[in-house]
């Protein structure tokens, strides 16, 4: 069921890049073919690419998929490499659990403040709340994966750290 979670993840990711994509293609052949912009076309392109990477944070930290440095994990053992992936995996946790509280906080503040888009008067707080469920899908993924590094890859079926 998770990994189904995940894939699912990956392709909204997936869709939000096409769609970024598509639009920004679509706004710049309009621009400069007919001198015509699609409203607000810069401010959605912009919230959709932020919704599109959180979620796609919350797949490939989940699967440790991410970028990552080798220069000190090469010279390790495996247990030492095992220590550090669940170190890296919990200050990650922490860093996502930070995030999603303050991005969270700013899903409370653009609905307050009724923040919109300049040409079409969108509400912004649905974007960030869009948004705010990736940051809070990638913390609790990464919970799930500190909490499997800690009962151990194999009674777990947790996804190994790819280095």
């Amino acid at each position: 069921m998770l990994d189904r979670f995940i894939d699912g993840a990956e392709r909204l990711a997936g869709a939000f890049l096409a769609f970024v994509t598509a639009l920004t293609f679509i706004s710049v052949a309009l621009r400069y073919v007919f001198s015509w912009a699609i409203p607000d076309s810069y401010d959605l392109s912009r919230y959709f690419l932020a919704i599109l990477i959180f979620w796609g944070i919350a797949a490939s930290g989940y699967r440790g998929t991410h970028i990552t440095v080798d220069l000190l994990w090469g010279t390790l053992g495996a247990a030492a490499r095992r220590g550090l992936d669940a170190f890296a995996s919990l200050l990650t946790f922490v860093a996502m659990a930070a995030f999603c509280w303050a991005m969270g906080l700013k899903v409370l503040d653009a609905y307050g403040s009724g923040e919109a888009t300049y040409d079409l008067g969108l509400p912004v707080w649905p974007f960030f709340l869009v948004a705010w469920l990736g940051t809070l899908a990638a913390a609790l993924l990464m919970l799930v994966r500190v909490v499997r590094q800690r009962v151990g890859p194999a009674a777990s079926g947790a996804a190994p750290a790819h280095h």
